[in-house]
């Protein structure tokens, strides 16, 4: 091999590893569970246990905050435990890994308990290879997996690529197009300003859930 082939073979290792998270890391919003903030009427409908009431309320009082609150509202209604974890199977509201609280972590169905605390102990998350390393030391990659499709790392506006933005739920070409037109981002009161403009403020606050600014 020539020295320039062999320097450049040395040089594009580190080379990437100069490069911004952001640039390494693959999407930051679990796949595989609905929303439930942003899901029609029939997509309500057609869970478990849902009725036109409980269906009318979800609706009216969306976005909630984090699963926690939407928890408490479906079992305010009659719900038992039961029941709640039969629609968090497909349908659920992502947690934040960063800020995400004990009760909040333990909807996820059939989680173990000790994640409450592994959860904490190892932010600020960042990465999903992060996550992959740390919680799979524990639990192996299948349930590793399986739990990263019920959390999210917040994505940041101002650098995060396309195909991250895009697994945002509900996400569409055209509200990607509005994310990238009026960075740079610099206070939450612009994001609800300007995206505010597209698609109101339920919406707005459904999206901005999964957003930071310079994280």
């Amino acid at each position: 091999m020539s020295l320039k082939r062999t320097v450049i073979a040395v040089m594009i290792p580190a080379v990437l590893l100069l490069l911004p998270l952001s640039a390494r890391t693959r999407a930051q919003v679990g796949q595989g569970i609905m929303d439930v903030n942003g899901m029609t009427e029939a997509q309500l409908t057609a869970l478990p246990g849902m009725t036109p009431a409980l269906v009318k309320g979800v609706m009216e009082k969306r976005p909630f905050e984090n699963v926690k609150a939407l928890d408490d509202y479906l079992k305010s209604q009659g719900m038992t435990a039961e029941q709640t974890a039969a629609i968090y199977e497909t349908a659920f509201i992502h947690l934040n890994l960063n800020t995400a609280t004990g009760p909040e972590i333990l909807l996820v169905p059939k989680i173990a308990r000790r994640m409450t605390r592994e959860f904490e102990e190892y932010r600020p998350w960042r990465t999903w290879e992060q996550f992959d390393r740390e919680i799979g030391k524990y639990v192996g990659a299948e349930e590793t997996n399986r739990l990263k499709k019920y959390v999210f790392i917040p994505i940041d506006l101002n650098t995060a690529s396309d195909e991250t933005i895009m697994t945002i739920p509900g996400m569409t070409p055209r509200m990607l197009r509005e994310f990238k037109e009026y960075r740079p981002w610099k206070t939450k009161e612009q994001f609800d300003r300007e995206i505010g403009k597209y698609v109101g403020p339920a919406e707005t606050a459904r999206l901005w859930r999964f957003v930071v600014i310079g994280g």
